[in-house]
């Protein structure tokens, strides 16, 4: 087996074309772990079948370990966040099951070809992180937001760096066994499932994702998840209609203490100043947020507050004197 440096530790099983290279088994004891984009001077372009899925058969194939310090369990069960190769454009069947720790995946918009039941028993992917190349606008985001049902954070990293962060709400499909019909009921539950399947040609389209947000809110959901769904398309308001911000802004000024106060867990200044004018906070609210920035020892968080404090209290009378 040849061993070579890289970023990640990988034990490789892999197959050389005359233009690429196709990954038939990846294993890796890292929990944070980025495939090669290129091995040999040859781009990483496939991912086989049950390419990572632990406990998959041995293929026939080239063997390559790639080294990066310290070891530990080979177990892809442990793996927490994968880097996909950028120049990857087929993903085979079953590629990541049973990934059963996998919570972030991190891809470029080059893979646009995947096979079924890729993300099978991925249960704790919830982010989703696609680096636009320029080329072509594939369509694994609509693929991946279609067969994961959970809760996802999404976000999109144009070309010339602007960020659209979106959150796809949670849902649940039942099939429940009619046995005097022989046969399964189909239900959905929660509101999340349009989201899901807000894209049109396999492309995200914006304003039907945020003229989802008034039925929403009248279909069973979970208000956290609202409130976090509002101040994602704020703080990042990509094709934001004004009359979708103005829906987005009533929501969270009817929330006004839940939201600021979660606002102050995510450290982010300038969401945190982009809220204290959507709230218009002022008053006891200023106090309750002051009072639990200094518990979580935020002290850029608390320096805006006391200045919106500070400007928010009467001034006394302008004093003259003459000497």
């Amino acid at each position: 087996m040849e061993t070579v440096s890289g970023l990640s530790n990988w034990k490789l099983t892999l197959r050389r074309h005359a233009d690429h290279i196709e990954i038939l088994r990846a294993e890796t004891c890292d929990s944070r772990a980025a495939l090669p984009d290129e091995l040999f001077g040859l781009p990483v372009t496939v991912l086989g079948d049950h390419a990572l899925a632990p406990g998959a058969r041995p293929v026939e194939g080239e063997s390559l370990r790639i080294t990066c310090g310290r070891e530990g369990d080979w177990d892809n069960r442990r793996l927490r966040e994968l880097t996909l190769p950028q120049h990857l454009t087929d993903v085979e069947n079953y590629a990541f099951y049973g990934c059963r720790g996998l919570q972030t995946l991190y891809l470029h918009d080059r893979a646009d070809r995947w096979g079924g039941y890729c993300l099978m028993n991925c249960r704790e992917l919830r982010n989703i992180r696609l680096t636009r190349t320029g080329e072509r606008h594939s369509g694994a985001l609509a693929l991946l937001c279609g067969e994961l049902h959970d809760e996802l954070q999404v976000t999109v990293t144009e070309t010339d760096g602007r960020e659209t962060r979106l959150v796809f709400p949670e849902f649940v499909e039942d099939y429940e066994e009619n046995v005097p019909n022989h046969h399964f009921d189909y239900r959905i539950y929660g509101g999340g499932h349009p989201y899901h399947h807000v894209f049109r040609d396999k492309q995200l389209d914006l304003r039907v994702y945020d003229g989802l947000w008034v039925t929403f809110l009248k279909e069973a959901h979970d208000p956290d998840t609202a409130m976090r769904l509002a101040y994602t398309r704020l703080r990042w308001p990509t094709d934001l209609s004004a009359r979708a911000e103005e829906r987005y802004r009533d929501y969270l000024a009817g929330r006004a203490e839940d939201v600021l106060l979660w606002q102050l867990s995510q450290k982010d200044a300038n969401g945190l100043q982009l809220l204290l004018e959507v709230l218009d906070a002022q008053g006891e609210l200023l106090h309750r947020a002051c009072d639990e920035a200094r518990r979580l020892g935020n002290t850029e968080a608390l320096a805006l507050l006391l200045e919106r404090q500070h400007r928010q209290e009467p001034k006394g009378f302008d004093k003259e004197f003459d000497l």
